[in-house]
């Protein structure tokens, strides 16, 4: 199979060609001098349609995820916080991962106040920018054409519409990863060293916004820059010598600082055991999502968090086994080829990935005849290396997997439909290449047809139209060759929109919802069902959660362990997203769910009751209040403005504060309340566990003075308990 020249190149031109056709550029709304009229206006109404859409119903998710939210505000308040991520701006804890997708947040908060909407808009900027780079990487060796499909692929991908309208580390890491594959194929058309740092600059800040899954991508794009570099072999690798020089400073100076600092004067780094910002690194963040074995994690690999107990008649989910490794990735999904496909996963992501693969194939054989440094086939090979092993790892393994990391696949799939049906558009006039596009089309209205179908709820008509419209279309692609071009150009934008009416469908509905909590999902009511999600707001792994207690993103009434009824049930419908301040409405008036895990996973509703009695003489103290787990931490830091120290960190399951550390902080007079967790939750060695002899909650339970506010209960630390009494 050949293929026929372009006005923007065709596949098998090389380095070079892309050099000499490369004119000066024309005034801004223009874009090049060599671009057809509509490119650089089509280029940014898809901008501003992709700014426009995300920032559609914005502030319906509040403060989203309260865990991050409570981190940028202490960032927001102190400089220190801001450098290590701290959860508080007294500095007690860190997130579980390095500051750096925090950062732009924190700097928003400080220019423009606490809300949802400061929070919220840079990460509704870095999916703008995402979809920028990446038509920037594919139109630039293809065509304008191939950029605003893979633009329009990305923005529409269901999982993309709701990360980067979220709070969590995943945006800023796409945003990274797609940067970072347009810096390799720059390099790679002129083996420009310049070009390569960069790669290692933006792999570096990758590293520093979610650790290892930065490096997923590595191996396939060092291995094309090692062989299809355009000069010797020699300077191929000094110059691989020195973007990973430039990674390592780019990624580790943070590190360095952080290792080298006097613990004693840092917070403690959240999730580690042993306050080691390197074992949090390569252990709960690293191989230990992997192999599912996470020290400190709440069921990770099946494995049920060691010390709790289930009362009668609550019972595990299949594949979650207690008190070992889980059986096929256990309490976060079934693990293997098909995961990305499977009832949970498929509606977030799938639904272009089947056709992204075979695309993959097509495009390679289309520039199989082609030189070495081939620019084209180096482009395939990029995107689709990037695609195979970010989805593998994904697939298999078996430690903490939630749906929306399947965003870092959204622009390596929109990459590849972009250029393969472009690359076989121009070769239509060829039985082979019209065929590929027809089955393209019609393998994605067929896979559209069975996701659409588990959700019969929404939307019930949408399934037959996509599946007959791309029947059709697929049928006029595959004789398209016989079609003048203008009938031709018809029939493949009907089976365009027929490919795309499917995600797009579900990005509106996500788009129309709040979400809220740690685990969230795209699309409608069971597009995410199962472990680890459940439709918008929230999901179905649940841990803890009082009688009555919210349900967009917060602990369910019948989403947790004791006090919550069986984990892994199916949610409740969702309610309107909380306010900010009030996220997961978990209990009325501040009360932490009740649950063995209350509060663990989502954040509770604080009253005003219960922020007036935090505010007052806050100022004397250097923690208002201290809180079991980070998400009910976060919620009275949220609503109140004041620190509070998260025991345990996220999981409440790191040994920070210890119980020795704790007394004396309160025998400093150092923490004004204890706010209780309702359920047996311990600090200093996880769930269940015992510090010095005796839980920290038994203690304070035993020493003050308890104060209820509404249903909510406190501890007052500066007043105990009489031996009278």
């Amino acid at each position: 199979m050949t293929t026929t020249s372009s006005p923007q190149a065709g596949p098998r031109e090389g380095a070079g060609a892309v050099r000499r056709r490369r004119g000066a550029p024309s005034r801004w709304w223009r874009g090049r001098a060599d671009d057809p009229a509509w490119a650089r206006p089509a280029f940014l109404a898809l901008l501003a349609a992709t700014f426009a859409a995300y920032l559609t119903n914005l502030t319906a998710s509040g403060y989203a995820n309260s865990f991050y939210s409570a981190a940028v505000q202490a960032g927001s308040e102190s400089w220190k916080a801001f450098f290590f991520g701290s959860l508080d701006a007294a500095n007690a804890i860190t997130v579980d991962k390095p500051p750096a997708a925090l950062w732009p947040m924190a700097l928003s908060v400080r220019l423009f106040g606490l809300g949802s909407w400061q929070i919220l808009l840079p990460e509704v900027l870095m999916g703008v920018g995402t979809v920028a780079v990446l038509y920037a990487a594919v139109r630039r060796r293809f065509s304008a054409a191939a950029g605003l499909i893979s633009g329009a692929v990305l923005a529409l991908t269901p999982v993309a519409a709701l990360m980067f309208r979220f709070n969590n580390p995943d945006a800023l890491l796409a945003f990274l990863m797609t940067v970072t594959v347009y810096c390799v194929l720059r390099a790679l058309e002129g083996a420009r060293t310049r070009w390569l740092v960069w790669a290692g600059v933006a792999i570096g800040f990758a590293f520093l916004t979610k650790t290892l899954q930065a490096f997923l991508i590595l191996p396939p794009l060092a291995l094309l820059y090692a062989v299809c570099a355009p000069t010797s072999v020699r300077r191929r690798l000094a110059q691989l010598a020195l973007a990973t020089g430039v990674l390592v400073v780019s990624g580790g100076w943070w590190v360095a600082a952080v290792e080298l600092w006097p613990k004693s004067s840092r917070p403690y780094i959240g999730g580690s055991q042993h306050n080691s910002f390197l074992e949090l690194t390569f252990g709960y963040n690293g191989l230990g999502r992997l192999s599912g074995d996470e020290t400190g994690s709440v069921g990770g690999g099946g494995v049920r968090p060691r010390g709790m107990d289930l009362p009668a008649g609550v019972e595990l989910p299949a594949g979650m086994r207690a008190g070992g490794a889980g059986g096929g990735g256990g309490g976060w999904g079934e693990t293997g080829i098909g995961r990305m496909f499977n009832s949970e996963i498929g509606g977030q992501i799938s639904w272009l990935l089947p056709a992204a693969l075979f695309l993959l194939i097509a495009g390679l054989v289309v520039t199989w005849r082609a030189g070495r440094a081939d620019t084209a086939r180096a482009a395939f090979l990029a995107w689709g290396g990037a695609l195979l092993t970010t989805g593998v790892v994904f697939s298999f393994m078996a430690g903490i997997f939630h749906q929306y990391y399947t965003v870092a696949l959204a622009p390596y799939i929109a990459a590849l439909v972009g250029m393969g049906v472009t690359v076989l558009w121009e070769e239509r006039s060829r039985i082979g290449a019209a065929l590929a596009l027809g089955v393209t089309v019609a393998g994605t209205a067929l896979w559209s047809y069975v996701l659409l179908g588990r959700t019969p709820d929404h939307l019930p008509w949408l399934r037959w139209a996509v599946l007959i419209g791309g029947l059709v279309a697929a049928v006029g692609l595959a004789v398209m060759g016989r079609l003048n071009r203008r009938l031709a150009l018809g029939v493949a934008g009907f089976g365009l929109a027929a490919s795309l009416a499917g995600p797009a469908a579900y990005a509106v509905s996500t788009l129309d919802t709040g979400h809220t909590g740690s685990i969230v999902t795209a699309g409608p009511a069971g597009a995410g069902g199962g472990p680890g999600g459940g439709g918008p707001g929230g999901g179905r792994m649940r841990f803890g959660g009082a009688p009555g207690a919210g349900r967009n993103g917060g602990t369910g009434q019948n989403g947790g362990l004791p006090g919550g009824g069986a984990l892994g049930r199916p949610p409740t419908a969702p309610t309107a997203p909380t306010a900010p301040g009030q996220n997961g409405q978990n209990g009325q008036n501040g009360q932490g769910g009740r649950g063995g895990m209350g509060g663990l996973l989502d954040g509770a509703k604080v009253g005003a009751d219960a922020q007036a009695l935090l505010k007052r003489n806050a100022e004397h103290y250097t923690w208002a209040a201290a809180a079991i787990g980070s998400q009910n931490a976060a919620s009275y830091q949220l609503a109140t403005g004041q620190p509070v120290m998260a025991i345990g960190g996220f999981n409440g399951s790191d040994p920070s504060p210890t119980l020795a550390q704790f007394q004396r902080y309160v025998a400093e007079g150092r923490i004004h309340y204890f706010i209780a967790s309702g359920g047996g939750m311990t600090a200093g060695g996880g769930q269940g566990a015992q510090a010095g002899g005796s839980s920290l909650s038994g203690w304070v339970e035993s020493s003050f003075k308890k104060v209820t506010v509404g249903t909510a209960t406190f501890y007052d630390l500066t007043s105990p308990v009489k031996a009278a009494d």
